[in-house]
C-alpha cells in the first residue's frame, strides 16, 4: 500500500464499533477451512534481508533505477549498489516474511517456508523469523554461499516522499522447490500465502502448485500477493492461469491489478478478479482499500498517518491483519480495518515490521481478534 494515508473513514468505523461489540474475545466460530489448524497463516516467499537507506531522486537516476520500481540484481551489482548506497538500516525481510511477521504482532500463529544459505547473513534471518514467534524450519542451502546462492538481500532506496525503491539479490531465495513444500505444515495451516515474487524461478513456482495442492487437499485456503507489476508484466499469463486454477484469495495494489487485466478502468479490472477468486483485496495508497467476496464491495478507508517515513512493508502488513481476519472468520470491513490499521502503523517509521504490538494497537483502536 503506497503512500499517504488519510482519514479512517465510515467503513473503518463501521469496522471498529463491530468488533467492539464482539469484546476482547470473540466467539464467532471459525470458518471451516479455519477448523483444527495448528496455524493461522503459512507463507512461502523469498526469504532475504532488507537493507534501508534514504536516497533523493538524483541517485536513482544515477544509478539508472525507476522510482518505484523493483529489479532482480546479481551478486556484483548487488555489491556495487550497497557500496554506494547511504547508511541505513538493515534487518531480516523478505514480503511473506514481513506478512507472517505481521501475523505474530497480531497475535495469530505463523509459519514460513523459505531458503536461507548457510552463511551470517542466513543465521540472522532465521534468528529474527523465529524470535517472533514464526514457525521456520525449511532446510538451508549447505553450499550456497560464496558460490552466488548466499542468503538473499533487498537493497530499498526511500526517497523523501516514503517510496521505495528495490534491487533484489535473490541468491538462495530462489532455490526453493518443491522438496521445501512441508505437506505436514501446509496442511496444519488454515491460509498458505504465496509471495508472487517467486513466480521467477521455475522451481518455486512449481513449489506454489505443489504448496496448493496440499493446501486444497487439506480443505485449507490459497492466497497469493502479486508482489509487483514488473513481475505481473512479466508473467500475466501465467499469474493469470494460476489464480484461476489454485487461488482462493488475491491480495494485489491498484497497479499490479491494471497490469493484471490490462486495463487502466478499475472497477472493470477490480470486478473481473472478484468473478475468478473468493475474496479479492486492493490497495490504493491515500484512498485505503476495497475488498470483494462475491457481490459484496467493501470499501475501507485508510487510518491517519501524521508523515509517512518509508512505505517498505505497508502492503505486507496490510495482507497481514486481512488474512489473519479472514482466518478468524471477521467480515471483509472488519479484516480490512486490521489490515489498514497495521499499514499505518509500519508507514510512520523506517523498517519493513511494526515496532509496537499490533495485536494491543488494534485493541487501542477497538479492533479485538
Amino acid at each position: 500500500m503506497k503512500g499517504r494515508f488519510s482519514h479512517e473513514g465510515r467503513a473503518g468505523a463501521l469496522a471498529r464499533s463491530r468488533l467492539a461489540r464482539y469484546g476482547a474475545d470473540m466467539t464467532q466460530s471459525l470458518p471451516a477451512f479455519a477448523q483444527n489448524a495448528r496455524f493461522d497463516v503459512c507463507a512461502l516467499g523469498n526469504a532475504i534481508v532488507d537493507v534501508l537507506a534514504p536516497c533523493d531522486a538524483a541517485f536513482l537516476e544515477a544509478k539508472g533505477l525507476i522510482p518505484g520500481s523493483m529489479q532482480l540484481v546479481d551478486e556484483d551489482q548487488s555489491a556495487t549498489l550497497y557500496d554506494a548506497m547511504a547508511a541505513g538500516v538493515e534487518a531480516s525481510g523478505g514480503s511473506a516474511g514481513n506478512t507472517v511477521a505481521g501475523v505474530g504482532s497480531f497475535g495469530g500463529r505463523a509459519a514460513y517456508i523459505g531458503k536461507v544459505a548457510k552463511d551470517t547473513l542466513g543465521e540472522v534471518f532465521s534468528h529474527d523469523i523465529r524470535a517472533v514467534g514464526v514457525h521456520f524450519d525449511t532446510p538451508v542451502l549447505e553450499d550456497g554461499a560464496g558460490k552466488g546462492f548466499g542468503t538473499g538481500r533487498c537493497l530499498i532506496n526511500v526517497t523523501p516522499d516514503g517510496q521505495r525503491t528495490m534491487c533484489t539479490f535473490l541468491g538462495a531465495a530462489n532455490q526453493l522447490t518443491t522438496a521445501d513444500v512441508d505437506a505436514g505444515v501446509i496442511g496444519d495451516s488454515a491460509i498458505v500465502y504465496l509471495e508472487g515474487y517467486l513466480f521467477d524461478p521455475a522451481p518455486a513456482r512449481a513449489a506454489f502448485e505443489a504448496a496448493a495442492a496440499a493446501a486444497h487437499a487439506a480443505g485449507r485456503k490459497v492466497a497469493i500477493t502479486l508482489s509487483d507489476s514488473f513481475v505481473v508484466h512479466r508473467w500475466r499469463a501465467e499469474l493469470l492461469a494460476f489464480i484461476e486454477t489454485s487461488a482462493d484469495i488475491v491480495l494485489a495494489n491498484e497497479a499490479e491489478l491494471h497490469a493484471l487485466f490490462e486495463t487502466e478502468d478499475f472497477d472493470h479490472a477490480a470486478a473481473h478478479l472478484g468473478r475468478i477468486v473468493e475474496v479479492a483485496a486492493v490497495t490504493r495508497g491515500a484512498a485505503g482499500s476495497v475488498l470483494f467476496r462475491g457481490g459484496e464491495r467493501v470499501e475501507v478507508a485508510a487510518y491517519p498517518v501524521e508523515k509517512v517515513v518509508d512505505t517498505t512493508g505497508a502492503g505486507d502488513q496490510y495482507a497481514a491483519g486481512v488474512l489473519l481476519g479472514l482466518s478468524r472468520g471477521l467480515s471483509l470491513a472488519e479484516a480490512g480495518a486490521l489490515g489498514s490499521l497495521a499499514a499505518s502503523e509500519v508507514i510512520a517509521h523506517w523498517g519493513p515490521r511494526p515496532m509496537v504490538g499490533l495485536k494491543d494497537l488494534a485493541a487501542q483502536h477497538g479492533l479485538s481478534l
